[in-house]
């Protein structure tokens, strides 16, 4: 009876002595040139120095080869004055065949230091609102992680979460055309990033997404 306890007493000290899995990094950008990527919209990204930059007009750029669910997306990016504006667009349904197609059918996660709580960096653009002040300063860079868990959207922005966003909550009443259209988003989807405008210069130097851990 005793070497049965003891037995018991090992395999449970096994289980919680067991090493904690490890997570999984999928780069997405190899820093090098858009193998995977696919533009559209009117902008373009181009790559300069090892980085992702906005370049031009309205435009989405779009990782073509998979959906991403149940994991982290991770962006790490700067701007270059204090109304550079861009978007981390997640849960699209399908590959997008236009600008605003992510805007309307998926989650943008809002890159801009100047918006209001609706619109600023890590708002999921005019449904769920963000905490302020976490962003750097232009020039320098953020690192931005954005957990789909579920239905379950949690923003960290240098280590803050700003916003946690479930996809059944009430949303704000749709009140302009470039808002997006309201309702349900899959639990994955395609991810894409956005350009705004020729005025805003958005440098990204890593697009990932880490799965497993604990």
């Amino acid at each position: 009876m005793r070497t049965a306890r003891w037995a018991a007493a090992f395999v449970l000290a096994a289980v919680l002595c067991a090493p904690a899995a490890a997570a999984e990094k999928q780069l997405l950008f190899n820093g090098k040139d858009l193998t995977g990527w696919k533009m559209t919209g009117w902008g373009s990204f181009a790559v300069e120095n090892g980085l992702l930059k906005t370049v031009d007009g309205m435009g989405l750029l779009y990782y073509e080869p998979s959906r991403f669910g149940n994991c982290t997306i991770r962006a790490v990016f700067k701007t270059t004055g204090p109304h550079g504006n861009s978007g981390v667009i997640i849960r699209m349904p399908e590959r997008p065949t236009d600008a605003w197609y992510g805007v309307h059918n998926g989650y943008e996660v809002q890159i801009d230091s100047q918006g209001d709580e609706w619109h600023a960096t890590g708002a999921l653009y005019s449904l769920s609102k963000t905490k302020k002040g976490f962003q750097k300063p232009p020039g320098e860079w953020n690192t931005m992680d954005i957990t789909l868990d579920g239905q379950r959207t949690t923003v960290r922005l240098n280590g803050e979460v700003i916003n946690e966003f479930e996809g059944s909550q009430p949303v704000p009443e749709r009140k302009m055309w470039y808002e997006p259209v309201r309702g349900p988003r899959p639990d994955s989807g395609y991810i894409g990033l956005q350009n705004h405008d020729p005025a805003s210069v958005v440098y990204f130097k890593e697009i990932s997404v880490i799965t497993g851990g604990r």
